[in-house]
């Protein structure tokens, strides 16, 4: 049994290894307007490698049957992003490694605003070092039939943030997973504007902001562009925020959530923001959460904040994934598996052959390891995953980040071990 694995492995990285040599270099795809079916001839594809700070890989030509085929050495060894221009939209796809066949979709541009809805809104506060920093999300959908994508060169999703406040940065994040960042219009008067392609599907746009906090203290007024929007407020442990028709829910990824019932558009929700709390004060009450799921919603209230997207992970996140995903393979050659006996047979049954048994037994000892790995390795993604995001978000410090990627670290290592 203890030769099985090595040679499992061997053979999983051998095959591996030569299925993505064999297309490493070279890429077959088309470009598809998804709001008629049809191909798209004669139009530019354009490759370039996030690896390589977007350098440019390839730049082809689609046939009169809307395919292309695209090389270079860079292709295959990591991913790579498609983009094409259709009535002057970029339209983008990705590659995953190893995959030699995509095709970027386009679709016809509308600049009808009903095309577009924003679902909902979410705004984290994080007091740091003297100020307020508010970081907003707006989950936006398309669910425009015949599928159109929704674009104005003026700017076509508005947003406000409080008075006295300083934008800080927007980003766009689609289906693909990947957060572009985005230039704001400023509309004067706290509103401001984006110029995006909102693709079928649903969008995330986030952004964030500084605001003065004397005496950890601050009245916030929150301006609602939107109407119908749920909204919610969250905070780590330690910011207390108060206000009318605001309501505790409970925690939710570590952070104390508040409700808020949707405000009419142009209206503006007063928020009372004081406390310190810290980053680690969140990371130490999500530890706390763990193994008392079902008590952390108040009053029994079913809170959905916007939970880890695993499978979306933006490319970024997704590249310091990969080491968790590469020791599984080390996991599996050293993880010790021990395997109960079987029952023992009816008398009415025939007994199974050596060969039947020790297939079962294999089988059985795959099985348990791949749920031990998964479990463990679901558990650092998603650390991993939240701690990305509070960076990105700007809500936790360069040193507070730097200890809890070590501790990760740590406990990757840790598992490596067994």
């Amino acid at each position: 049994m203890k030769a099985f694995w090595p040679r499992l492995l061997t053979t999983a990285l051998t095959t591996l290894f030569v299925a993505s040599a064999s297309l490493a270099g070279t890429v077959h795809g088309s470009v598809i307007n998804r709001t008629t079916g049809k191909p798209i001839p004669n139009t530019d594809v354009d490759l370039l490698s996030p690896m390589q700070g977007m350098a440019l890989l390839a730049s082809v030509k689609t046939d009169a049957q809307g395919q292309f085929t695209a090389t270079n050495d860079s292709i295959g060894a990591g991913p790579v992003l498609l983009r094409s221009t259709y009535q002057g939209v970029s339209f983008n796809a990705f590659l995953p490694p190893g995959r030699p066949q995509v095709d970027v979709e386009v679709f016809d541009v509308s600049k009808d605003p009903k095309t577009i809805v924003a679902a909902s809104h979410v705004i984290i506060f994080q007091p740091r070092d003297g100020k307020l920093i508010g970081a907003e999300e707006y989950n936006v959908k398309n669910d425009s039939k015949p599928a159109v994508a929704y674009f104005r060169t003026e700017g076509n999703f508005e947003f406000a943030i409080p008075d006295k406040a300083t934008l800080q940065n927007v980003s766009a994040t689609s289906s693909l997973g990947m957060d572009v960042p985005q230039a704001s219009i400023d509309k004067g008067k706290g509103l401001y504007a984006i110029a995006y392609a909102f693709r079928p599907g649903e969008t995330n746009i986030r952004l964030s902001y500084e605001l003065a906090y004397p005496g950890n203290a601050a009245t916030v007024k929150l301006p609602a562009t939107y109407a119908g929007m749920r909204l919610l407020l969250v905070a780590p442990p330690g910011v207390t925020l108060t206000g009318g028709g605001i309501s505790a829910a409970g925690q939710e990824q570590g952070m104390n959530v508040f409700l808020h019932e949707p405000l009419p558009a142009k209206s503006a929700l007063a928020v009372s923001v004081s406390g310190v709390g810290s980053p680690q004060a969140a990371a130490d009450a999500q530890g706390q959460q763990q193994g008392q799921e079902g008590n952390s919603r108040a009053q029994g209230q079913q809170v959905d904040v916007a939970p880890p997207r695993i499978d979306d992970l933006k490319w970024p996140l997704l590249f310091g994934l990969v080491a968790l995903f590469a020791l599984s393979a080390i996991l599996l050659s050293r993880k010790q598996v021990v395997v109960a006996p079987a029952a023992e047979p009816e008398d009415s049954a025939p007994a199974p052959s050596k060969k039947a048994t020790k297939a079962a037994t294999q089988q059985a000892s795959v099985e348990a390891v791949k749920e031990s790995v998964n479990a463990n390795l679901d558990s650092l993604k998603e650390e991993v995953f939240r701690l990305e995001l509070r960076k990105q978000a700007g809500t936790i410090s360069e040193e507070d980040y730097a200890r809890e990627k070590s501790r990760v670290d740590k406990l990757l290592r840790d598992l490596v071990r067994g």
